[in-house]
């Protein structure tokens, strides 16, 4: 991650500093050339090259830095072969939003020039700071090596009751965890954090080794590919269970016996208990942000805490605006991300100390903790199908004629009837999204379908693979009635299911027999 700082953190940020995410080289490039001549005096790296996503806002928003930099696979296969990621974060530590990219690409095309020093050498292992001369060029030319860890704990420990968590881990009726960092950046936060801080176990945590091959495994935290983690808690010797992805901001939470907490529950379930965090405690709730794919249970929290809910397109720049303006105080996705305005990035360790948190206060359960919830706002049954690796021309002549076959004005009076129930067509759209901070307006971020019950089908294009091009579809429907709260999600979201695979035809347009991955 590239990073500005000043050395007074008071004072205005040095041109550029950095820090390198994963296992990355490190980069040559000393110098861009922009209309500004702008060039880069100070390099910030954590030690190893290894920083979180969410420790690299934080450290962005401690040295008051103008953005970042940060290199990595993230959850996707690596290497020559897999991803590479180059994401850009701005000065609040959050994703660069379209305006900064945009220009950013247009400034690329004025490049004329830039210096490289092949012969520089740096102690990635050493912490502390490193001067150089580069022949008069960047004079004072430093890096600093920093703890990827120190800063990052430091913030937790003004956000929590760090006693209440140990105790919960340590105490007489004490929790026995079982954390997966699946050989991704978390090995180090883990280790240090939920082990040498809180006392869990030391054999609490696998796989805590950062690979750059992540160890072979596909580290994204769900129960298709955390199955190592899904067996061991099924065993019931574990009453809390965490997988991470490779780069820290996305985390599955597992109960005793393998129960599982969907991410869209997962963020309502929090919201809902915010009061057990003392930073809530302190700051208050001004508000709730989720994706526009994301279940519609942190709404009905929303609606009974009287704060408002913003919905968003995927993508947590999007959220980061939202808080910087003061609207939202937490807010979360479906693809396993949850976070709140303590940083402008998912957190994923942020949010397994939010649950042992609730854990800790109402002294109950996983399972317990979610099924009371369902009581009291009911459930949200929610799925969504991954078709991965798609000819990107196929996809997006599916979503194409989809669109083209839901905005037609007949569509809105369209009926389903699946077995015994009738599904009726409310509102059917493209979703667009009105920035309240900026007007800006991000257009065609997924198509919806939505039933006078409050079922919906999404269809959304994602390019977040190594190959091709992944469609998504996404399902929901609510129950109110606690008595059916206990059904197979796949039995109760088949009806719609096999609307969406009706009308999208996409088995029969791609060779498919299913999806590749089911959430």
């Amino acid at each position: 991650m590239l990073a500005g700082a000043s050395d007074n953190p008071a004072g205005p940020p040095h041109p550029l500093s950095t820090c390198w995410h994963m296992h990355v080289p490190y980069t040559d490039e000393l110098k861009l050339q922009t209309a500004e001549h702008f060039s880069i005096g100070r390099l910030i790296i954590g030690q190893n090259g290894l920083l979180s996503t969410p420790a690299v806002s934080c450290i962005i928003r401690k040295i008051k830095a103008i953005g970042g930099i940060i290199l990595t696979a993230s959850h996707n296969p690596g290497g020559p072969g897999g991803d590479f990621g180059i994401k850009f974060n701005v000065a609040n530590g959050g994703p660069a939003p379209d305006t900064v990219t945009d220009k950013i690409f247009q400034i690329s095309k004025t490049i004329e020039e830039y210096a490289i020093c092949p012969d520089l050498h740096i102690d990635l292992s050493r912490v502390g700071r490193q001067e150089f001369d580069l022949e008069n060029k960047f004079k004072p030319f430093r890096v600093e090596i920093v703890d990827s860890v120190d800063v990052y704990l430091n913030m937790l420990r003004t956000l929590f009751d760090m006693n209440a968590i140990k105790s919960l881990l340590t105490g007489p009726d004490q929790l026995k965890i079982r954390i997966d960092a699946m050989n991704g950046v978390m090995g180090p936060y883990v280790r240090r954090i939920l082990c040498d801080e809180l006392g869990a176990p030391a054999n609490s945590a696998v796989n805590c080794v950062p690979l750059e091959d992540f160890g072979g495994q596909y580290p994204d935290p769900n129960l298709t590919y955390a199955t190592g983690l899904l067996e061991a808690m099924k065993g019931g010797e574990h009453g809390f269970g965490v997988a991470f992805d490779a780069d820290g901001d996305r985390y599955m939470i597992l109960g005793k016996n393998g129960f599982f907490v969907n991410p869209s529950d997962s963020l309502a379930v929090i919201a809902a208990n915010l009061s057990c965090i003392p930073y809530f405690r302190q700051m208050g709730v001004r508000g709730f942000g989720r994706s526009m794919p994301t279940s519609t249970a942190l709404d009905r929290v929303a609606k009974a805490m009287k704060v408002p809910v913003y919905e968003t397109p995927t993508g947590w720049r999007y959220f980061a605006n939202l808080m910087d303006s003061g609207r939202c105080s937490l807010c979360g996705e479906e693809s396993f991300g949850t976070g709140s305005d303590h940083l402008r990035e998912k957190d994923g360790l942020w949010s397994v100390l939010v649950w042992l948190s609730i854990m800790a206060a109402r002294k109950q359960s996983v399972e317990e903790i979610v099924q009371d919830h369902w009581t009291k706002f009911g459930r949200h049954y929610y799925c969504r199908f991954d078709y991965e690796a798609l000819d990107p021309r196929t996809a997006i002549f599916i979503m194409k004629d989809l669109e083209a076959v839901i905005t037609e004005k007949s569509f809105s009076n369209q009926k389903f009837a699946v077995g015994s129930h009738v599904f009726s067509v409310e509102k059917t759209d493209s979703f667009e999204y009105v920035d309240p901070v900026d007007g800006t307006v991000s257009k065609k971020q997924g198509l919806r379908v939505i039933f006078a019950d409050g079922a919906r089908i999404i269809f959304r294009m994602s390019a977040s693979g190594t190959m091709g091009t992944t469609l998504r579809i996404y399902a929901e429907r609510y129950e109110k009635d606690p008595s059916r709260h206990n059904k197979e999600t796949q039995v109760v979201l088949g009806p719609l299911i096999a609307i969406a695979l009706k009308l999208s035809q996409i088995h029969e347009r791609t060779g498919r027999k299913g999806p590749t991955v089911i959430t």
